[in-house]
Parts: structure tokens; sequence; C-alpha cells
């Protein structure tokens, strides 16, 4: 049983590495991008039309990159939590059939069809 416990704390270990580095790349990409946007907008002096399609293009990437990694994220967690079996505890049970009463009158044959 001990070498399943610290199986498990390393699981967890890796998990938060995981989740930080992953958290730090996001955040690391986002900042290269949001620099290369505002170096592009300083160069272009004042030109509207063209700073306008570069901060476009640096919100969607920024955007891209972070729902990506989120969705990502939340797939990953799901998809653990089911295979640890915390998935079963969170649905409902099925109720079970009711046991039948003992003091009930016994059910009618079904009735005869005509020829």
């Amino acid at each position: 049983m001990g070498q399943d416990r610290t199986r498990a704390v390393g699981d967890a270990d890796l998990e938060k590495y995981r989740a930080r580095y992953g958290l730090m790349a996001v955040v690391i990409s986002n900042c290269a991008i949001a620099a290369v946007a505002v170096f592009g907008v300083w160069r272009l002096d004042g030109d509207k039309a063209v700073i306008v399609g570069v901060l476009t293009a640096a919100f969607t990437a920024v955007s891209g990159t972070t729902t990506a990694y989120l969705g990502i994220k939340a797939v990953s967690n799901t998809a653990r939590s089911i295979a640890l079996g915390d998935g079963a505890a969170r649905r409902q049970k099925e109720p079970e059939p009711a046991a039948p009463n003992p003091t009930a009158p016994p059910a009618a044959p079904p009735a005869r069809r005509a020829p």
C-alpha cells in the first residue's frame, strides 16, 4: 500500500507541474505576442488601417492560445477524474426497482384473444 500512496502523491505533483509550466508557457507566449504587436504598431508610424490589423491579429493569437490551453486543461481534468472513479460518485444512482408487495393480490393472467 505504501507504493500506491507514493505513486498517488507523485501523480499529484506531476499534475501540478504540468499545470504550472503549461500556464507559464501560455503567459510567456502571450507576452511575446503582445511585445511583437507593440513593436509593430510603434514601427508603423500611425497607419491606422495596418495598426488595426496588427492589433486584431495579436488579440486573436492571444485569445486562441489562452482558450486552447484552458480547454485542453479542462478536458484533461475531466478525463482524469473519470479515470480515477470520481465521476461515478457524482452521478446520481438509478432508483432500484421496487420489491413486489407481498400483500398485493396476484396479477391477473392476460386475456385471451378472439379468433
